[in-house]
């Protein structure tokens, strides 16, 4: 079985790091609106709090974990430089956060990313080194190129300091939302999370947190039940943004302690999602943005007269993809 990369601190996360990091985003991220709508909350009978991402910089909740790992480095790791893996959004993080702090960025992206991303990549400065994902695996091929080219590695997801930025989405919807019964959270490779299950147990004490994947990649879902990291090979799913093979060894435990549930939805409850989104609330979410709202949607989670908070993580998607998705099952 593989494991997660081990060239990263070896530091416990709490709720004081998501803290921190809230003081060092403070003047580099938006704070994102929640919205709610009355047809959703009549739909699924209950409060829902929408927390749109979406609207942060980089189109996705990436650059507050990126910014937060990327600004901590020591002054000679910044000058040789960073690398980072990533479908699209935690690409355009690093890269933003490298030309922010004055860090040049090296981002390994497969070759069938969605062509926004790869575009908006390029755009903030970063060079792209693309890689076909059906013969190579990114994480080798990240840790090849640090060595190579002395760059310090700045993982997507399974470093303390990204969990910690990541986190500050949960507190800053914790703040501006008080009381919530239920969190729902999209899950990749846990950083998200986690570090919302942090914020939220802060905030929140009995609110239920609940990570949501696609069935298709359903690898912490399974870790979690079975209390045993499972993994999965590239999956076949919509959900691009959490096509990650496993938890790693920094944000395994922290689901395992922190979250109180995990859930899977089918590609076609995710794009039926993502399309009520578009069309009742009229703001765009990319395929992952949505896998929290299909699960309330699809009723994986029921609302029950609740207050339910719910994470849209990013709306970083090509139209013409998003079209298609649309006519394939059947929402158009």
């Amino acid at each position: 079985m593989p494991t997660a990369p081990t060239d990263v601190p070896d530091l416990p996360v709490t709720y004081r790091d998501v803290a921190a990091a809230a003081e060092r985003l403070h003047d580099v991220v938006h704070e994102t609106p929640v919205l709610t709508a009355r047809t959703i909350d009549a739909q699924v009978g209950a409060e829902v709090h929408f927390k749109c991402e979406n609207f942060q910089r980089t189109g996705a909740f990436k650059i507050r974990g990126g910014y937060n790992a990327v600004s901590q480095l020591s002054p000679e790791a910044k000058d040789r430089g960073v690398i980072a893996y990533s479908s699209g959004n935690h690409a355009q993080a690093v890269a933003l956060a490298g030309r922010l702090l004055g860090v040049d960025a090296t981002i390994v992206m497969p070759e069938n990313a969605p062509q926004v991303k790869l575009d908006a990549t390029r755009g903030y400065g970063a060079e792209v080194v693309e890689y076909d994902p059906e013969t190579t695996v990114r994480e080798e091929l990240g840790r090849r190129l640090a060595e190579e080219r002395g760059l310090t590695l700045v993982p997507p997801y399974d470093h303390p300091n990204v969990v910690a930025g990541q986190g500050t989405v949960g507190d800053e919807l914790c703040r501006q939302v008080e009381g919530l019964d239920v969190l729902l959270v999209c899950c990749g490779g846990g950083g998200l999370l986690s570090g919302c299950a942090l914020a939220a147990g802060h905030h929140a004490p009995d609110c239920t947190v609940v990570g949501v994947e696609p069935e298709a990649g359903d690898d912490a879902t399974r870790s979690f039940h079975s209390g045993e990291l499972q993994t999965v090979e590239d999956p076949d799913t919509v959900a691009d943004g959490a096509r990650t093979p496993y938890l790693g060894d920094v944000t395994f435990p922290l689901v395992l302690e922190h979250a109180d549930d995990m859930v899977t939805v089918s590609d076609a409850a995710l794009v039926r999602a993502m399309h009520r989104l578009w069309e009742r609330m009229k703001i765009v979410v990319e395929p992952t943005g949505a896998l929290g709202a299909a699960a309330l949607l699809d009723g994986a989670v029921p609302g029950r007269d609740r207050r339910i908070g719910v994470v849209v993580s990013g709306g970083n998607v090509d139209l013409p993809r998003a079209t298609e998705l649309f006519e394939e099952y059947d929402v158009a």
